[in-house]
């Protein structure tokens, strides 16, 4: 029976992933085809990205064995997870790795029996997810790539950055010690030399990334968890503020329902309400927590927060009048008039 040309890259595919290295002359004898075609096959296999190469030590050609990972045993409730996590990944930019996932997953679905297959979509019919809205991410995924690699590394990035806490485009030479995904976006955590410290910086903020031949010494003593500490998001502020807010009945539920942070206590009151207290490194991230929150949220302590969400609120309510910011108003924000 004659061998298809399909049927002859997947055995030459066989080959190249044992354990063994095969001169060109021992592939055309095993495959039944000539050198020529030997050779055409495997520049087959490398435009399609499969990263086969010869070996001058060993005298022959085999795929890198990174490449390709050993086949596991999935149960069925694993491929329902993984094929539904890939779903909702293809219906949300910004998630974690979206589109790598999502290719490991098509692979993954692609190797399942026919009835785990078809007992996968059965049940994903009737599953969905929601998320919270990510940050937009275009042509992010090659500066991710690029500082992954500076990470391993361990080599320098210049950085063109966009700064809202400046108010203008900065520039400066990053150690990038480590990436992190929090909430809705990514962020590179490193040594800047325009700040001569540690600071935080957003991924989408980035204009311009170049990982420089210079490299740096690791900081032994820089772990992640110590760094992000007791902040209440992303950003230590470097104060440990004793926080106490008191949430009405009508939202107090739902704030008790969420462990929003590591240090947090809940105490109910008899008639619904809640007290929820926390050690929380800064004021600024938990602010807009809680204004989220409106008038059913009460802060007792410190001091310092409750006058801050006073200010901010004063400020919300002139804004908001009973006859609204009326045409001349309306018409001096839009001209940009005080």
């Amino acid at each position: 029976m004659k061998v298809t040309r399909l049927e002859r890259i997947l055995r030459l595919l066989n080959l190249l992933q044992s354990s063994r290295y095969y001169r060109p002359a021992e592939l055309a004898e095993l495959l039944g085809i000539s050198r020529r075609t030997v050779f055409r096959d495997l520049e087959m296999l490398y435009q399609a990205g499969i990263p086969c190469y010869y070996d001058d030590e060993q005298g022959g050609y085999r795929i890198d064995r990174q490449f390709f990972l050993p086949p596991v045993n999935l149960k069925l409730a694993e491929a329902i997870s993984l094929l539904l996590v890939s779903r909702q990944a293809r219906r949300t930019d910004g998630l974690p790795l979206h589109e790598a996932a999502q290719e490991a997953a098509r692979k993954i679905e692609c190797i399942l029996p026919a009835h785990i297959q078809e007992h996968c979509r059965q049940v994903l019919c009737h599953v969905t997810t929601r998320l919270a809205a990510t940050a937009r991410h275009e042509e992010l995924e090659g500066i991710q790539a690029l500082l992954q690699t500076a990470i391993r590394q361990h080599r320098k990035c210049d950085l063109s950055y966009i700064s809202f806490h400046e108010r203008k485009l900065i520039r400066t030479r990053l150690s990038p010690y480590h990436l992190h995904f929090c909430q809705r976006a990514w962020y590179v955590i490193g040594h800047s030399s325009l700040h001569d410290e540690i600071r935080t910086f957003k991924l989408g903020r980035i204009k311009a990334c170049e990982m420089l031949s210079s490299r740096y010494v690791v900081d032994g003593r820089f772990r992640i968890e110590d760094y992000l500490g007791d902040a209440w998001s992303i950003i230590p502020e470097g104060r440990i503020y004793q926080v106490r807010v008191r949430f009405d009945p009508q939202v107090a539920v739902n704030v008790a329902e969420v462990l929003w942070h590591r240090k947090q206590k809940i105490t109910w009151y008899e008639d619904g309400s809640l007290l929820y207290e926390v050690s929380v490194d800064g004021l600024g991230e938990i602010t807009w927590w809680i204004l989220g929150y409106g008038d059913h949220a009460e802060v007792l302590e410190p001091k310092a927060l409750r006058q801050q969400i006073g200010r901010i609120a004063r400020t919300m309510a002139g804004k908001y009048t009973e006859d609204g910011p009326g045409p001349r108003r309306d018409k001096d924000r839009r001209s940009g008039k005080a």
